[in-house]
């Protein structure tokens, strides 16, 4: 049974097939083919008794698949198949990996040809777009010889389970860059240090290009030598990320929804403040607020946040920016940074939440982040040949000068904000918090 089932019969067999019928057919009309075409039927007979010998006589191929320990959202991921070839000859086989139905791919398959008693890697990437747990089926791998007749079926690694984290390869990807003064060479800003709103450290010799305003007079007396102050960022300043996870985050940028954007770069965001000896907690609300993460510097308070973050789960209800209100008023009694992902869309939508934001900010340094719709740009940019197209066009400019001004209207009340795009989150976000701490406003 196991035999019968594992046998597939390759296309190549299938064309002589067809082409035996063919001559079948020609022999009506020339009988002396006849006789050659019952002799090539006895020929393909023999070819196939031995094709199937050949790849039924030997233990045939061993094979794995490698996967990360956890797959990382919105970033290519690297999957792995190991194939050990056992036979004495070269062999050519079709993979077909059962990847999880969350990525919708049917027609997945991949062709290739191993050297006799080999080992070959073969690899391919998955890009999730959202959390959870991912489950992998068989791995199916048809072998076939040289003659191409007939496949044999192995079948590895059934039911492998591999949950989907927020995105660990960006936080990597900024992890060693967090510990220097260097982070604009990925994009993100310098700024220019306003005042010395920092903590001191110590007394040292000045060196050429330091402050000469920080020269300290009595030591250099006592020294008889130049001596300057030495400062540095104040730490351990609460800095909390309030994720909205209401109807508003549930638009799809690149197959993501802003909300797990919003999600990636909490993660990013966090581990830089942490580096940088701050305190970073995080919460999210819609009707409730919930998935809470008080802001401490533990070294257990990345893993903390990644546990908490993979959980954020959501029916995208209308947010209750009340509840946020009160819920801060309450539980963050000590003056903090507040990094709100959300999204505006019009002033109408901005005003109705506005006396909540204006509440936070009293108490709070509020920094309210929300997105660009970056689909509105290639109607803006788009050749106009209609009335119904210039129309289109007019109103799409009309959305994206409202975003500009929903950010001029939260600038009057005290309230910082960041427009940007879902693309460029990370980026805006990190850059934002850096001024920040440049400035000394919190």
């Amino acid at each position: 049974m196991k035999f019968i089932k594992s046998l597939y019969l390759n296309n190549f067999f299938f064309y002589i097939l067809l082409g035996i019928i063919g001559m079948f057919v020609c022999a009506f009309i020339f009988p002396n083919l006849y006789n050659s075409v019952w002799f090539i039927i006895l020929v393909l007979s023999t070819f196939l008794g031995l094709d199937i010998l050949l790849l039924y006589l030997s233990k045939g191929i061993e094979a794995s698949r490698k996967t990360p320990e956890k797959l990382s959202n919105g970033d290519l991921n690297p999957i792995q198949v190991t194939i050990k070839n056992q036979y004495t000859f070269p062999v050519s086989v079709k993979i077909i990996d059962e990847i999880p139905f969350q990525f919708q791919v049917r027609d997945f398959k991949i062709i290739k040809t191993i050297p006799a008693s080999a080992q070959k890697e073969i690899g391919y990437d998955l890009r999730p777009t959202e959390r959870g747990e991912y489950s992998f089926g068989n791995l199916n791998i048809y072998v076939s010889s040289p003659l191409k007749l007939i496949s044999r079926r192995f079948t590895f690694d059934k039911d492998q389970m591999v949950p989907t984290y927020p995105s660990y390869i960006q936080l990597k990807k900024y992890d060693l860059l967090a510990f220097s003064n260097n982070l604009h060479q990925y994009g993100i800003k310098k700024i220019r240090r306003i005042g010395h709103t920092m903590e001191f450290e110590q007394i040292k010799e000045y060196v050429q290009g330091d402050d000469l305003r920080t020269i300290n007079w009595k030591a250099t007396a006592k020294k008889n030598s130049l001596m300057v102050n030495q400062f540095q960022d104040e730490k351990s300043q609460s800095v909390y990320m309030a994720i909205d996870k209401g109807r508003v985050m549930q638009m799809p940028f690149d197959g993501l929804s802003l909300l797990d954007y919003a999600i990636n770069s909490t993660l990013v965001l966090s581990n830089v403040i942490l580096k940088k000896q701050d305190k970073a907690g995080i919460f999210a609300f819609s009707k409730k607020v919930e998935n809470r993460v008080f802001a401490e510097r533990r070294s257990s308070q990345m893993q903390k946040i990644l546990e908490t973050l993979y959980n954020i789960k959501t029916d995208f209800f209308e947010s209750d920016y009340s509840r946020l209100y009160v819920d801060i008023k309450k539980n963050i009694n000590q003056r903090s940074l507040i990094i709100l992902y959300t999204n505006f869309e019009t002033m109408d939508g901005l005003n109705r939440q506005l006396p909540y934001l204006k509440g936070i900010a009293k108490s709070h340094l509020l920094v309210v982040v929300f997105f660009s719709n970056t689909e509105l740009n290639a109607i803006i940019n788009k050749k106009t040949d209609t009335v119904q197209e210039i129309y289109d066009k007019v109103i799409a400019e009309k959305f994206m000068f409202e975003k500009r001004l929903i950010a001029n209207e939260l600038k009057k009340y005290g309230i910082h904000s960041v427009l940007t795009q879902p693309e460029n989150l990370t980026l805006d976000a990190i850059n934002k918090y850096l001024e920040i701490k440049a400035r000394g406003i919190l």
